[in-house]
């Protein structure tokens, strides 16, 4: 069964060389540090991406030369807000990016029965409704966890969310799109779908899991 969504709100970030990394994070022989180092590289790439647009402002800065008119980020900055536990894996390399960032974390964990999301700890900046907020997790299987964050970042005031993940299901990204409207994701790849245990195929295998070492 084919799964609609809208690919204008999605951006795949698809550079030869996320490709080549997307190839080894899959390969289920990559072990537990060469995964983690993926994840964050990976995760840069995105990163890149998902900040194309931010605003500038115009500042004069004096080189060993002279004064040279240039442009940096204007207002406050990013809030990178992993879903846990496996949210956590892509953090450090946003961080490369964008070290001024604050970071949040919205706790969940998925029912291994209903595969039904539940919240278990958030905490995120106090000035998060005045910052362009990066959710992040590796796998975005049924859209379950991301929605229930994303409710959660509308109910505290954020206007801009962008969300990031490594792999994709068809069925996640259109599950998220009908629960918000307004939010545009990142990943790379989009998977063929959903096995009967909700895990993304082809996939990668619990990021979390294998993120951590404790498979």
């Amino acid at each position: 069964m084919s799964v609609s969504f809208d690919p204008e709100r999605v951006t795949l970030v698809d550079h030869p060389l996320v490709q080549h990394k997307l190839s080894i994070l899959r390969d289920k022989r990559t072990g537990t540090k060469q995964f983690r180092d993926l994840i964050g590289e990976l995760a840069l790439f995105e990163g890149y991406e998902a900040t194309r647009d931010l605003p500038l402002e115009d500042v004069q800065v004096e080189t060993p030369i002279c004064a040279a008119p240039c442009r940096q980020l204007s207002g406050r900055k990013l809030a990178i807000v992993p879903i846990l536990r496996a949210g956590l894996g892509m953090v450090d390399g946003l961080l490369e990016l964008v070290p001024a960032a604050r970071v949040g974390h919205i706790g969940m964990y998925r029912d291994e029965e209903t595969h039904e999301p539940h919240e278990y700890y958030c905490k995120l900046p106090v000035d998060v409704d005045q910052r362009i907020c990066l959710l992040v997790d590796p796998m975005l299987a049924t859209g379950g966890s991301a929605t229930a964050a994303l409710g959660y970042l509308r109910k505290q005031g954020v206007r801009d969310v962008r969300l990031l993940c490594i792999v994709a299901a068809p069925e996640g990204i259109a599950a998220v799109q009908e629960a918000d409207p307004d939010v545009h994701i990142y990943t790379c790849a989009i998977d063929e779908g959903l096995n009967d245990a909700a895990y993304i195929v082809p996939g990668l295998g619990d990021a979390g899991d294998r993120i951590f070492g404790t498979l």
